[in-house]
C-alpha cells in the first residue's frame, strides 16, 4: 500500500496498552514518502475529538467536526492497520504540524 505524507487514514490501534491511545479512528500519516514508499510501517499521530492545552496538539477541523492532532502519542503501525484514506490535512494544519515536531525532535 502506498501512503503519503499528511494523508488521514482510519487505523485500527488496538491492542494497546495503559495511556495509548485505542480504538479505530482517524489517523495522520507523519512519516516521510521516502519511507513510506519503501516499507510497510508508517509513522502516524491520532486525531481525538478530546481538547487539551498541550503543546503537543494541533487544532484541527476535518468533516465538519473540532479536534486535535495528538503528537505526543505518535507511533509506528504496520500498513495492514490502515483501513481506509479519508482525507488530507490542509496546508496550514500540515505545516504547524510539521512545526511541532521540529520542536520536538530537536537535539
Amino acid at each position: 500500500m502506498v501512503v503519503n505524507r499528511f494523508e488521514i487514514y482510519i487505523v485500527s490501534l488496538d491492542p494497546t496498552r495503559g495511556s495509548e491511545i485505542k480504538k479505530t479512528r482517524p489517523c495522520v500519516v507523519i512519516s516521510p514518502d521516502e519511507m513510506n514508499h519503501n516499507i510497510n510501517t508508517a509513522i502516524i499521530a491520532p486525531m481525538t475529538s478530546s481538547i487539551r492545552k498541550y503543546p503537543t496538539r494541533v487544532p484541527v477541523e476535518f468533516q465538519g467536526k473540532k479536534g486535535q492532532i495528538v503528537l505526543d502519542q505518535i507511533r509506528t503501525v504496520d500498513k495492514t492497520r490502515l483501513i481506509k484514506k479519508i482525507g488530507r490535512l490542509k496546508k496550514s494544519t500540515y505545516e504547524k504540524v510539521a512545526s511541532i515536531l521540529q520542536e520536538m525532535f530537536e537535539l
